[in-house]
């Protein structure tokens, strides 16, 4: 694979210059800069595919040129360099269409990876893009030489009407010089059925017929000479038009129409015959070519890795490709943005819309759903279609599933910023420890067993908070296999209970507990459900009003499985907010949430071989059910 040219960024010497010397060995050119104005203005003169920037520096940073790289070139794609703690412009770089992160310490291998991924999706776009380009510049000429034939065949008729100035051609048969140019076969035939002269394109093809029977070029006629349209027309004064059959001076048979006009003398009727003959065997072929070369572009359509659909300006579906239809279903005359967006406006950065404003290619990174219900990311390409004056009337837009792509980069990038985000909240923790230990100690010392008691509960809670984390990060790290055991519900439910109703009395919310007295047992890893029970039993809290808020935990069950119902009459959740959910990193706290701990908590859930169902709505507060099966051969 050929290396692209790169774009570095750093405002640090010495990164600039190892990083340099890594990706010129790798066989990249290589052009560097120390801050964002001068990397504009060498990207603006030689726009490098790919951009590999430092998030941090000063003046302008990161972001800042993120944006202004994708508003001059949407294809190219910046990966981003990140130190721990720079989770939110992580996340605003990701707003904003970077395509991948690395952490530093820079490890060559994850700079490699990345690097031959980006390389990847720019060579898989250009191939589309030149494939879309070729197949539509050869349908157009195919269509334009076919239309020629066809008027090719139709110009015999206005010869109709030349009976009466072709006769001054009697006194002259070889002067057919004004026949020459015509792209058909013309001949002129006398009474006793004899080629008095032809025209050049009929020498070359049908052969030099002057002197031969008028119909020694015509195949299988059917009552011998009087069939041929000569004869035909000799006979009854009138013009004439056939389908024949002739043969070529190499043998090939070739179809034609035939036209006859009779040359008339004012004395004895017809004096002579003109023969014009039309070949259909080159329309015919060109017709052909058309439908191989509309069959391959179909082909191509339908058999292209891409989900495609074709939409006009106002964003309605006019054609999809089979994949399309297989993943999404038949939107067939419908927009877009209603039934695979599940929107009422068109979307904020929609690239069929940038399109149609400015004739060029735009992509745009998003979550869909597809039929089954699942969730897809996908990459979508837009192109403009034109027409014969250069007007765009259509666009296609290609929609390419990276879903497993994500997955895995998410499994490669995340950790560093999953450790750059929770240290901050692991040493908010230690500092809170900290101030409890303290006052623990000022209570010992001065006896102040309100002061202890204050300082322990604080410290029971602090330290919980760093366990859970912790357990947050081992559970997201690696994927290790469950320590499965036979546990007492209500015992599980008790404990659970009781750890965090301190940080609900601390808050001044109401924490309440809703149990039955028998709930048996159920097989489960005690430690890890706990963990995610306890993310959201804390999102529960975090999200009531002090002084007026209320979480009720619930826990019931029957003979097959265990439920813990978490209700609280806090914020509530938008519908977008309840899809995105348990996607990684996504978090409706802003800046004091990880976005870790509820995608954690369906993991841990689904490794379980349970559920979680959410009721929500906005102002009104939410209600999490988790169902949970007793016995591991319920899972199966």
């Amino acid at each position: 694979m050929t290396q692209l040219p790169i774009l570095l960024v750093d405002d640090e010497t010495g990164i600039r210059t190892a990083l340099s010397i890594m990706l010129i060995d790798s066989g990249h050119a290589v052009d560097t800069a120390p801050d964002v104005d001068s990397a504009l203005r060498i990207f603006e003169d030689k726009r490098h595919p790919i951009v590999i920037t430092d998030i941090k520096m000063p003046g302008k940073n990161g972001i800042d040129l993120l944006r202004e790289v994708k508003a001059m070139s949407p294809t190219t794609e910046v990966i981003m360099i990140t130190g721990h703690g720079d989770v939110d412009l992580a996340i605003q770089s990701l707003q904003n269409k970077a395509f991948d992160f690395i952490s530093k310490p820079i490890n060559e291998d994850v700079l490699y990876f990345a690097l031959q991924r980006a390389q990847e999706r720019i060579n898989m776009a250009r191939e589309l893009e030149a494939h879309t380009r070729n197949l539509e510049e050869l349908v157009e000429i195919k269509s334009t030489q076919l239309i020629e034939a066809e008027r090719r065949m139709a110009a015999c008729q206005l010869f109709e009407g030349l009976t009466s100035s072709l006769s001054d051609f009697t006194d002259n048969m070889d002067t057919l010089n004004v026949f020459n140019q015509m792209p058909m076969f013309v001949s002129i035939h006398n009474t006793d059925m004899d080629v008095v002269s032809v025209n050049e394109h009929y020498r070359k093809r049908l052969g030099d017929l002057r002197g031969k029977d008028s119909w020694s070029m015509y195949e299988e006629l059917e009552h011998g000479p009087r069939d041929c349209p000569v004869a035909q027309t000799l006979k009854s004064g009138e013009p004439g038009r056939g389908n024949y059959r002739v043969r070529c001076v190499n043998d090939n048979i070739h179809s034609v129409i035939v036209n006859t006009i009779p040359i008339m003398s004012t004395e004895d009727g017809v004096e002579m015959v003109l023969e014009f003959m039309v070949d259909l065997n080159e329309a015919e072929q060109l017709r052909e070519e058309l439908r191989s070369t509309q069959h391959k572009y179909e082909q191509l359509f339908d058999e292209s890795p891409c989900f495609i659909s074709v939409q006009d300006t106002d964003f309605c579906i006019t054609s999809t490709n089979a994949r399309y239809k297989e993943q999404f279903g038949d939107f067939g005359g419908c927009h877009c943005y209603e039934l695979l967006m599940h929107r009422r406006n068109i979307c904020r950065d929609c690239p069929l819309e940038k399109t149609f404003k400015d004739g060029l290619a735009h992509q745009m990174e998003t979550v869909v759903t597809n039929q089954k219900g699942e969730k897809v990311n996908v990459l979508i390409w837009s192109a403009p279609i034109r027409d014969e004056h250069g007007n765009i009337t259509q666009a296609i837009e290609m929609i390419t599933d990276i879903t497993q792509i994500r997955k895995l980069q998410d499994r490669l990038t995340s950790l560093g910023l999953l450790l750059g985000t929770t240290a901050h909240g692991i040493k908010g923790l230690l500092t809170g420890i900290d101030g409890a230990v303290y006052r623990l100690g000022s209570g010992l010392e001065k006896r102040n067993f309100e002061r202890m008691e204050d300082g322990y509960n604080d410290l029971q809670f602090l330290t919980g908070r760093v366990k859970q984390t912790v357990m947050d990060i081992l559970y997201y790290a690696k994927n290790r296999e469950l320590n499965w055991a036979s546990v007492d519900a209500g015992q599980f439910s008790l404990d659970l209970y009781a750890s965090f109703a301190a940080k609900a009395k601390s808050k001044d919310i109401t924490f309440d507990l809703d149990m039955g007295a028998v709930l048996g047992r159920f097989d489960v890893d005690k430690g890890i459900l706990a963990s995610a029970l306890g993310n959201i039993i804390e999102n529960a809290i975090d999200a009531c009003t002090p002084g007026k808020g209320r979480v009720t935990f619930k826990v019931f069950g029957d003979a097959k499985q265990v439920a813990f119902r978490i209700a609280d009459n806090g914020v509530g959740m938008d519908p977008e907010t309840k899809e995105k959910l348990f996607t990684l990193f996504f978090s409706s706290k802003g800046s004091t949430g990880t976005g870790i701990g509820l995608f954690v908590a369906n993991e841990i859930v689904d490794q379980h071989g349970g559920t979680i169902v959410v009721e929500s709505e906005q102002g009104k507060g939410s209600v999490f059910t988790i169902c949970i099966p007793r016995e591991i051969s319920d899972r199966l």
